[in-house]
């Protein structure tokens, strides 16, 4: 999982490198709302978005270190299953995210090149629209991800009740996973439709909804275990 997400950073990097080779000095920097070019700046700030990918990934790579670690510390097979599912997952994401910076990035650099080299002053890609278009993707995975995660602090929803116990945090996580995946449906179906600014408001209360359906899911889950262990507290 570390290699494959540290080789898509280098992809990115490497690729940013030898775009530079071809872009002209001045590129379009930023766009305001209605897409026209409101800052250029130098060639060589198309960087940042590869740095940020590499710093990023070796943030992943020290979570994982941190569960393999833990996998391999702790005497209980149980407790290291988990430390192996988590870094697993962990990995997945770190994979993830890693190509949707790469993704968005190669975007950036192509409407950098054609939009230097016609000299518009409008933008030529629509990037809201990638950009939107990957977070959908991003939520599909991590709803694939979230049932397979274990209790902890790093991944998955991470609320005081979800975290009582195996029950709810499971139950959270598989129910939050459907919620995630229809909202990454959403968001898609929502950029084939709308314009950039609706599709982000359109993600934007995707998102929103999904978090709070499961958050009073998994409220409810607590409850329910917590009544049900009352009685054997009170033993």
């Amino acid at each position: 999982m570390k290699k494959i997400m540290w080789s898509i950073s280098g992809i990115c990097l490497a690729g940013t490198a030898l775009a530079l080779q071809v872009l002209p000095m001045k590129v379009p920097m930023h766009y305001n709302a209605a897409g026209v070019v409101d800052r250029w700046g130098s060639k060589y700030e198309c960087m940042i978005m590869p740095v940020i990918v590499l710093l990023n990934s070796l943030l992943w790579h020290c979570v994982i270190l941190y569960f393999e670690k833990k996998a391999l510390r702790t005497g209980d097979e149980m407790e290291a299953a988990h430390a192996r599912s988590n870094a697993k997952s962990i990995g997945i994401i770190g994979i993830v995210t890693a190509i949707m910076h790469t993704v968005i990035q190669g975007a950036l650099l192509y409407a950098s090149y054609i939009g230097a080299n016609a000299n518009t002053k409008t933008q030529m890609i629509d990037i809201q629209k990638i950009f939107i278009i990957a977070a959908g993707f991003v939520c599909i995975i991590c709803g694939n991800i979230l049932p397979k995660t274990r209790p902890n602090y790093i991944v998955g929803f991470r609320v005081r009740w979800s975290r009582y116990n195996n029950v709810t945090w499971k139950k959270t996580n598989q129910f939050g996973a459907i919620w995630m995946m229809m909202a990454g449906i959403v968001i898609i179906g929502a950029t084939m439709i709308f314009d950039s600014e609706k599709s982000m408001l359109v993600s934007a209360g995707a998102i929103g909804i999904a978090s709070l359906v499961t958050l009073i899911y998994s409220y409810r889950i607590y409850l329910q275990e917590r009544a049900a262990d009352e009685p054997h507290r009170e033993l």
